[in-house]
């Protein structure tokens, strides 16, 4: 599954985050620069679109939003911290692979 991340000058260790869950960092865009807070035409192929509220204006979000409803792709949107994003995956479905974490404790 690929995403396509809006806001946040950077990531830290949401790349290790969404890896654990299966997707990948299409495109990130910092939605700081004026060319970020526009439009995009499309959103590439992505799967998945990530707003993160605490660095976009509320018409960069409605813009973003309307834009995946367009092209029928689910978005989240939440704080930039690791664990406000694993809540709002968990909510939509994007449960953890859990299979090869070394604290699982096996199954007898």
């Amino acid at each position: 599954m690929n995403a396509y991340l809006v806001g946040a000058d950077t990531l830290g260790n949401i790349p290790q985050l969404l890896a654990e869950h299966g997707i990948t960092v299409q495109k990130h865009v910092s939605g700081r620069n004026v060319a970020h807070q526009r439009k995009p035409p499309s959103l590439n192929g992505a799967d998945l679109l990530i707003l993160f509220t605490d660095f976009l204006s509320h018409n960069v979000m409605k813009a973003y939003r309307e834009l995946a409803n367009d092209e029928q792709v689910r978005f989240v949107a939440c704080r930039r911290s690791v664990c406000a994003l694993s809540q709002s995956l968990e909510k939509i479905g994007e449960v953890k692979d859990c299979s090869q974490c070394p604290n699982r404790k096996s199954k007898r």
